[in-house]
């Protein structure tokens, strides 16, 4: 079984990885040689000192097509000696449980198998991303590189044999290639152990006056969820629900937001749940809601931020080196860094720009306002991190004032910071051409010297451009991430096109507007933005160009 065999294959177009690797209907990835060229393309550039000898870590949230991705990902993995592969169990790993694998194990990357909040199935998405020796996604160079692979990919090499038995916990062997079936749960468990107070949370949460429901929403993190919540924390098993991982999501679409998480926002109101909390397909995406409260993501980072020395004993201990928010996530967390005196970084979207802070030691805590929240304890976002971050909120708050809600938490937030209200239009899988017509006419009006300064309504614009981003670490420039407009009062309008869809695309329009008037403070954000809304759409002639007369998500 051990001779390497070389497989003549041709190449497939439009296998770049966009900014969490590549992503396709499964249909496509079943295509004859469509998988191994890709995967071969990121045994090819891992950097030096190459695939030869490397101990890569291997799973993803089990969605359809998983299991024959691993088996070939295996075989390849032999035909080009490398010398280890550290596998979750039954394939299951989830995104940041392998970011803390990769670091604690000191691996040389992964190779994560998911297309993260997609919908999954036999005629759903399936992907494929490679992450570092960091536990963080693979930096542009490195993508870059495997996209040049693909173009001109000739051949790869296997092992062939025999699938490897993935069910069972313990050490075996396929060929020269040693392989590690790992308990993908356990070591990330015990970690968030060592960053919170699990003996508090406990402790608040067992009183019985403090409801929980936790949504896995049939994704990976079901058994993480139950780890946590039942076994760890002593709640009943009423307290998590969809906590069993499915090919297909349970036929849903594994997204929390308000949404995909229906189920999950009515339980919570019908049945008065005081802490409401749900993640995505791959574990690394998170909602958070309370009785007739919505944590917006924007705010869930500032807010973490904010009480991070006071309720986390990773931050008491190490401090808070910094903050940063993606460009379209609202200025909630620089009121924050203002505040409390932390360096604060704007960066695009994609969580590899948060890594390179964090290698520097200038950031501790980050977010995203597609509902990622983290810190520097691994190198990527973490649904369930952020989900026991606002637990030790909430028990830290209990202790100094008893009967302390989401709401009162946010409420408090905004009294002393005021609120950012924000909002995001999603159009998915819009048709490509009418999306970048959209972007160009877009781009076009914002260099015309005479738009600054004219009004859109009521509202005076200030600036607008393509965002620019120059890595302070690194030095490299990343353009083109996201057309925006500032206008005198600090609202902001932002278009970006996502590059996380398997097909067609996803404009996203982002709307900010801030107040630091108290009576607002408990209004409807969509009320709230309903002007700056219209002069959007209006601007940008959505409707037009693309045949949308509304959003497939708000949030």
């Amino acid at each position: 079984m051990s001779s390497v065999k070389t497989v003549s294959t041709k190449p497939f177009e439009g296998q770049k990885p966009g900014t969490s690797g590549l992503r396709k209907r499964v249909k496509v990835f079943s295509e004859p040689h469509y998988t191994e060229n890709f995967v071969q393309a990121i045994l090819s550039s891992i950097p030096s000192p190459g695939a030869k000898g490397s101990t890569l870590v291997v799973g993803g949230d089990g969605r359809y097509f998983s299991v024959p991705a691993i088996q070939s990902i295996i075989r390849l993995c032999a035909g080009n000696g490398v010398s280890k592969l550290i596998i979750g169990q039954n394939g299951i790993f989830s995104t940041p449980a392998v970011s803390h694998v990769i670091r604690s194990y000191k691996a040389t990357g992964g190779i994560l198998l998911t297309a993260s909040h997609n919908p999954g199935g036999p005629n759903a998405d399936f992907g494929i991303k490679y992450n570092m020796s960091n536990g963080g996604p693979a930096p542009e160079s490195v993508t870059n590189q495997i996209f040049d692979v693909t173009k001109t990919i000739s051949e790869y090499q296997i092992v062939e044999g025999d699938d490897v038995d993935l069910s069972k916990v313990g050490e075996t062997s396929f060929g020269p290639l040693k392989i590690q079936v790992v308990d993908p749960v356990k070591d990330y468990v015990s970690y968030l152990g060592e960053i919170f107070d699990f003996g508090l949370i406990k402790s608040f949460l067992q009183s019985g006056k403090f409801t929980v429901r936790f949504d896995a929403l049939h994704g990976v993190t079901g058994p993480y969820g139950r780890a946590l919540f039942v076994e760890e924390f002593g709640l009943p098993e009423s307290s998590i629900q969809n906590c069993t991982p499915s090919e297909d999501f349970g036929g849903g679409h594994p997204d929390p937001n308000l949404t995909y998480a229906k189920s999950l926002v009515d339980a919570v109101e019908k049945e008065g749940i005081d802490f409401g909390a749900a993640s995505d397909g791959d574990g690394d995406r998170n909602m958070i809601i309370g009785k007739g409260a919505f944590v917006n993501p924007s705010d869930s980072v500032a807010i973490i931020a904010d009480w991070a020395k006071k309720a986390i004993p990773y931050f008491a201990k190490g401090g808070v080196k910094g903050v940063a928010r993606s460009m379209p996530t609202s200025g909630a967390v620089d009121r924050v860094a203002k505040k409390q005196g932390y360096e604060c970084f704007e960066v695009p979207t994609g969580w590899k720009f948060f890594g390179n802070l964090m290698d520097a030691g200038r950031l501790s805590i980050c977010g995203e306002e597609s509902f990622g929240t983290g810190s520097d304890h691994i190198r990527e976002k973490d649904g369930l991190w952020a989900v026991v971050a606002w637990l030790s909120i909430l028990a830290a708050a209990n202790k100094e004032k008893p009967g302390t809600s989401v709401n009162d938490v946010l409420q408090d937030f905004y009294k002393s910071y005021g609120r950012n209200f924000f909002s995001r239009y999603d159009y998915e899988e819009v048709d490509s051409k009418g999306a970048n017509e959209l972007m160009a006419q877009l781009e076009k009006k914002f260099a015309d010297p005479s738009f600054k300064g004219s009004k859109l309504g009521q509202f005076e614009v200030a600036e607008a451009d393509n965002f620019s981003y120059t890595d302070p670490i690194d030095g490299s420039v990343s353009k083109n991430q996201g057309l925006y407009i500032k206008f005198v009062d600090g609202s902001r309008i932002i278009f970006r096109l996502s590059g996380t869809g398997s097909a067609g695309a996803t404009i996203r329009l982002y709307v900010e507007k801030y107040s630091n008037d108290a009576s607002e403070f408990d209004a409807d954000a969509q009320v709230g933005l309903k002007p700056l809304i219209d002069e959007a759409l209006k601007l940008s002639q959505l409707k037009e160009l693309t045949g949308r007369d509304k959003p497939t998500v708000i949030t």
